[in-house]
């Protein structure tokens, strides 16, 4: 063990399930280097572990965070497999087929151009929670392993293509339109497209950190007009829109409907449970009642947990789950698959699901019961207070006797229906959904909500619930 220079992150940076701030506001190259060591620290003392894979995204930002990154790992000691710019599933797949101990994503994922972070995983456990708050805790103490390790670059495109497509079945005739929205997907979805059988319409493929076309998130509408249009112009049956790393799926029918990440998840139960009848299949608190119910009515298992991408992976883990997600489109397989979240891989199970349907994914679509519901809103609120305002509410309403979940922050049940309030781990947001079966209902719920925002002082951005 040697002392070092003692280094104290920004408080907002440490999050439930990684590592996340603004590029020189909150987050800093010397911030990656002491993540470094002290993964480096606890990785080898707490968990015997000698080898890491390490990959980032396309941002601007990246490079030099991971070659910060690298250098705090290597002086620890580690073997570090440095594959390049690449979404975090294809890190997260070179963890497994590398034989690595961990592995670590420099991703901003969804957020805007000047956010940054860490992603980690690991192949046996996940890697959260307390895990990263104690990241921060070794940082500050300034007591880390010291060593000299190995770094070698590998080129891991094609081994991972060809594991994608190990399984996958896709209609002959099928015109697909493809957008990785400048993000770190772009490379892959552009080789593998050449592998697919069907008709492909690739837009925004080339890898771009200012994501000059639109922003990279796939679950805001606004950002999948312009796969829209190219399923339009082009007679294409389906879309498929990611995120700016690649784990979160969009998906547009052929008549240009968005399919949410809950309904892609039921429509994903049906063919997970065919082939392995009252399986366990788990859906985050933001999920629709009608995701639930279907996979009931498939003969599976349903059950709701939080949100976020590493609690799913735990609890799936902890139930022996083969299928999970949320509503923010992170889907996780482990009947054919490893586990983590994937969206380039989702989308050709969603393939894969309309071959063996022999159904257009319209028809699917159109056989889903239909709720009336909000898609996810996010009301600005500030880093340091979003916890305290759901936390104040939920104590008002348990003592008020009423019916709720607190898996993850707020939701609330009534006979109209539900609504939902958690503070977002990833940006300074709250971020609600309400659902009912009749518009009067939907209506009683937000205004129920609203009242309840406005007497916790709550009143900026409301007017996405009227």
């Amino acid at each position: 063990m040697v002392k070092e220079l003692n280094h104290k992150f920004h408080e907002t940076i440490l999050r439930a399930y990684d590592i996340r701030g603004i590029l020189d506001s909150t987050l800093s190259s010397k911030d990656a280097f002491f993540i470094g060591t002290s993964f480096g620290t606890v990785l080898q003392k707490k968990f015997s572990g000698k080898k890491i894979c390490v990959g980032f995204d396309g941002r601007i930002s990246s490079p030099e965070l991971s070659k910060s990154l690298i250098k705090g790992l290597f002086s620890t000691g580690l073997d570090i497999i440095e594959i390049g710019c690449v979404p975090s599933p294809m890190l997260y797949y070179s963890v497994y087929s590398e034989g690595a101990d961990a592995g670590i994503m420099i991703t901003g994922s969804h957020n805007p151009p000047d956010f940054n972070g860490f992603k980690f995983i690991m192949p046996n456990r996940v890697f959260y929670g307390d895990d990263i708050l104690d990241l921060g805790k070794i940082s500050q103490n300034g007591v880390f392993v010291e060593g000299k390790g190995t770094v070698v670059k590998k080129d891991l495109e094609e081994n991972y293509i060809n594991k994608l497509i190990e399984q996958i079945a896709i209609p002959e005739n099928i015109k697909i339109a493809w957008d990785p929205g400048n993000g770190a997907a772009s490379n892959i979805i552009s080789r593998l497209i050449l592998q697919l059988p069907g008709k492909h319409y690739l837009i925004n493929g080339v890898i771009d950190g200012t994501f000059p076309n639109h922003h990279p998130d796939p679950t805001v509408e606004e950002n999948l007009k312009q796969l829209k249009e190219v399923v339009s112009t082009n007679k294409c049956d389906i879309g498929f829109a990611f995120d700016g790393d690649g784990d979160r799926l969009g998906v547009v029918d052929g008549l240009g409907r968005v399919i949410w990440g809950d309904q892609i998840l039921a429509i994903l139960s049906r063919d997970v449970l065919r082939k392995n009848p009252g399986s366990k299949i788990i859906g985050d608190v933001k999920c629709s009642s009608v995701f639930f119910e279907e996979v009931k009515k498939l003969g599976g298992n349903p059950i709701m947990w939080s949100s976020g991408h590493s609690l799913i992976k735990a609890k799936m883990m902890e139930e022996g789950a083969l299928l999970g997600g949320e509503m923010s489109a992170h889907i996780f397989f482990s009947d054919e698959y490893f586990g983590f979240d994937d969206a380039i891989y989702a989308s050709l199970r969603v393939l894969k699901t309309i071959f063996n349907e022999k159904k257009s994914i319209n028809h699917i679509y159109d056989e889903l019961p239909k709720m009336i519901n909000t898609n996810e809103i996010r009301i600005e609120c500030q880093e340091t207070e979003k916890f305290n305002i759901v936390q104040k509410i939920k104590t008002s309403l348990y003592n008020q006797g009423a019916d709720i979940l607190d898996i993850d922050g707020i939701r609330y049940n009534s006979r109209e229906g539900w609504w939902l309030l958690r503070a977002s781990n990833t940006q300074a947001c709250l971020t609600i959904r309400c659902e009912a079966d009749n518009e009067a209902s939907l209506k009683k719920i937000k205004s129920d909500l609203i009242k309840i925002l406005k007497d916790n002082k709550i009143d900026i951005g409301l007017e996405q619930l009227y």
